[in-house]
């Protein structure tokens, strides 16, 4: 099993559901997001490629690619960021990890992991989400999970479930007939940074 998503880029319209989704159901600390809206224009939010009056507007929902070659396992020192031989998704083990970024900087997508430097703060006194997403803590990495919690129960990613244009689309990639694989199959597509061979697992529908 390879779990994997094809996101339609022709469908996403930046409204940033998917990341308040995922903010609510990882019950993220401030500051944190694990799922942010890029386009392709610029870092600022909406901002159009191109010159006037022929401007372009692509939105490119990124969080971690849950790579088949991750550079982030490679370096891990402890063994905290890890393949998981069943599903494919690179998942962090907290309780190992002890702090020290490598994984963050090998990593090519800058920006899909975060460092809770001090104490994760909410803000709302009690925890928001699914009941089994692990306690964040101090000093350690965190990143997309695709909703582990979830898919590991057969479930789906929260960022899919509320997307208003139906962009998402989530299954095993080595399951030929599974949605996502024909997808991938039969539409053009995008990877990011495809020159570093960590081989996502997210796929951009063009």
């Amino acid at each position: 099993m390879h779990y994997g998503m094809a996101i339609d880029v022709t469908r996403c319209i930046g409204c940033h559901t998917c990341a308040v989704a995922c903010k609510v159901a990882n019950n993220l600390p401030n500051g944190i997001w694990w799922n942010r809206v890029l386009n392709d224009g610029g870092p600022v939010m909406d901002t159009a490629s191109g010159v006037y009056p022929k401007n372009h507007l692509e939105y490119y929902p990124t969080s971690c690619q849950h790579c088949e070659n991750p550079a982030c396992v490679k370096v891990c020192p402890v063994g905290a960021t890890y393949k998981d031989p069943e599903t494919g998704i690179v998942r962090q083990d907290y309780d190992k990890c002890i702090g020290c970024r490598m994984c963050m900087a090998a990593c090519p997508y800058t920006g899909v992991r975060s460092f809770n430097w001090e104490e994760p703060k909410f803000s709302v006194d009690f925890a928001v989400g699914d009941v089994d997403t692990p306690a964040h803590q101090k000093h350690v990495v965190e990143k997309c999970t695709f909703c582990y919690q979830r898919t590991s129960q057969g479930g789906t990613p929260a960022c899919m479930e509320l997307c208003p244009g139906r962009a998402r689309f989530w299954g095993d990639l080595d399951d030929p007939g599974s949605e996502v694989s024909r997808l991938v199959r039969e539409r053009e597509y995008k990877q990011l940074l495809p020159e570093r061979d960590t081989k996502p697992s997210v796929y951009y529908l063009v």
